[in-house]
């Protein structure tokens, strides 16, 4: 039986080399303890219902539900569960989307060992971690107008290397309407061409590659 004390950590990364850093590192804590891995988001939402971890690490990018979509589910059925974004990735639409999915921290994975599991212990005790850096990238994505969801549909297609006309095939509108989402996508990107807002899209993780 675990003390009452322990910080029960569920992991959710598809990488094993990841999991089992991470792994040794908490359990040589005394006051934590990991309890479940999962190797994609699914599997994270399966696992917290099963376990009631009182802290969950949630990668971004995986297979079969990503970490964001993971997070919101969770968030869901269970507001007051303690999500920390662990991830590679600091653009500020990937910070601005976990965290209205319900995340309590997001924290990048060269993050300092000691930094990393102190944060650990803040979340667990209700407090908010957004390391400062990461609270800058956030502040730049605070001002901007939202895209609609046809003008993401547009951006993801163009990201893809998709011309106009392909664009108005896929998703059966016409070319005249592509050139509009286009043109207001780009005002809102804040960018002068197709290829900077692809570029953009990218660097700050509006549009995510497979």
């Amino acid at each position: 039986m675990a003390r009452p004390d322990v910080i029960r950590v569920l992991i959710a990364d598809d990488h094993l080399v990841v999991r089992v850093g991470l792994r040794s590192m908490i359990d040589t804590q005394p006051d934590m303890r990991v309890i479940a891995e999962a190797a994609n988001g699914r599997e994270a939402v399966e696992l917290f219902h099963a376990h009631k971890p009182d802290i969950t690490l949630m990668d971004l990018r995986m297979p079969v539900l990503g970490g964001v979509e993971a997070t919101r589910v969770i968030h869901e059925e269970f507001p007051d569960a303690r999500i920390i974004v662990l991830t590679t990735y600091d653009g500020d639409e990937n910070i601005y989307r976990s965290l209205r999915a319900g995340a309590r921290a997001y924290l990048i994975k060269d993050i300092p060992r000691d930094e990393f599991l102190n944060d650990v212990r803040a979340v667990y005790n209700g407090q908010y971690c957004i390391p400062p850096a990461v609270a800058g990238r956030l502040a730049q994505r605070i001002p901007g107008p939202e895209l609609s969801a046809r003008e993401l549909e547009v951006l993801e297609l163009i990201v893809e290397g998709m011309s106009n006309k392909e664009i108005a095939t896929a998703l059966n509108i016409t070319q005249s309407t592509v050139k509009n989402h286009v043109n207001s996508l780009l005002t809102k990107l804040r960018v002068n061409d197709r290829t900077q807002a692809a570029t953009t899209a990218l660097r700050r993780g509006i549009v995510m590659l497979d």
